[in-house]
């Protein structure tokens, strides 16, 4: 609590600290406490009516003086207050901030993703899409107005304090996603997480190869290492052209390859050269030659065509580029026992 909201509350306790004070010494001065209240009020409030009983005595004169000037002081201070929180509209972002607990509260099963930077972002309209609620941290304060902007519950603090990951309910949670971009920071808050929750799923995201260990030590489920992937997706346009383009195609495929490598399967290409043996035979007699190595999933025609799912009786004609998927090892192993390697491309000639 700052600014005016902070004004407002000091304004409040010291208005009211005066009131009881100012009662209390009428009382001993030997009034009722009804008639003391009401001389407290005549007064602090400026009306006029008198007194209640004559201030003989010095002591009390100078007494009332300084009910005046402090009751005064202090309601003008409170006023004051008020008029700026709704100047500034604190009002309202007191009222959002209670909404956002509020609704933090009542979540469960969701996921706390700590940093909103770019991916960040990616990431949370992804869960957008998939309808999977989820709460942001960050210290960046215009990061965080642009979060709730975008109607996201959030919570302007860092990841790292136990406090703020308990205000996130990470005991409610099912997963963490930390994306900062400072491998200690992702590493400090894996801890942290691991420890309030045992088992919340983790992802975390790391700048440098050698902070996966650490990552995983900390008790990180899976490690993303983007600059990685980022060169896996560069050489992959290289190498595998052909099988990008098919990938890129239909929504949702573009990173198969990498999450494929995860459980030892690629996708390949192999090029029919005008030489082949499987000119003109179908993509049934390719597969059977396979003996289950791999399986078919999409052909590219000589004129840039690409036939997805193609039929076990699709004729192959040179220059085709047969797209397949299968274990690692054996599709090089069938492009070594068929294929004749053509000097400037990667691709198997069958």
């Amino acid at each position: 609590m700052q600014g005016p909201l902070r004004r407002v509350i000091t304004g409040a306790i010291f208005f009211f600290t005066t009131i009881v004070v100012a009662i209390v010494g009428y009382t001993l001065a030997g009034w009722s406490i009804l008639d003391a209240s009401y001389m407290v009020v005549i007064t602090v409030f400026g009306v006029g009516y008198g007194e209640v009983k004559p201030l003989i005595s010095p002591t009390l004169k100078l007494f009332t003086m300084a009910v005046i000037v402090a009751g005064t002081t202090s309601a003008v201070y409170l006023v004051g207050g008020f008029v700026q929180m709704f100047a500034e509209g604190e009002i309202r972002k007191v009222l959002d901030e209670r909404r956002m607990t509020m609704g933090i509260e009542s979540l469960e099963q969701h996921v706390i993703i700590c940093g909103f930077g770019r991916i960040g972002q990616m990431l949370a309209k992804k869960l957008i899409q998939a309808n999977q609620p989820f709460v942001v941290i960050d210290l960046d304060g215009d990061r965080m107005l642009e979060a709730s902007e975008q109607g996201y519950l959030v919570i302007s603090g860092n990841a790292t304090d136990e406090m703020v990951l308990l205000a996130a309910g990470i005991t409610r949670a099912k997963a963490l996603a930390t994306v900062l971009p400072d491998d200690a920071f992702n590493v400090f808050i894996t801890l942290t997480a691991r420890e309030l929750n045992p088992n919340l799923m983790i992802l975390a995201r790391g700048e440098l190869p050698s902070t996966e260990k650490k990552l995983k030590l900390a008790g990180a489920d899976r490690v993303v290492l983007p600059a990685s992937i980022g060169a896996e997706r560069m050489a992959h346009m290289i190498t595998h052209p052909a099988a990008l383009d098919f990938l890129q195609g239909q929504e949702g495929r573009r990173d198969l390859n990498e999450l494929l490598a995860q459980i030892d399967i690629q996708l390949d290409e192999l090029l029919i050269s005008d030489r082949s043996l499987f000119v003109g035979r179908a993509v049934s007699d390719l597969e059977v030659r396979g003996k289950g190595a791999f399986i078919v999933v999409a052909v590219r025609k000589a004129d840039g065509t690409i036939i997805t799912h193609p039929g076990h009786d699709l004729i192959l004609d040179a220059a085709d580029i047969v797209i397949v998927m299968g274990h690692r090892g054996d599709i090089p192993q069938f492009a070594r026992h068929y294929a004749i390697k053509h000097p400037s491309r990667t691709n198997a000639r069958l």
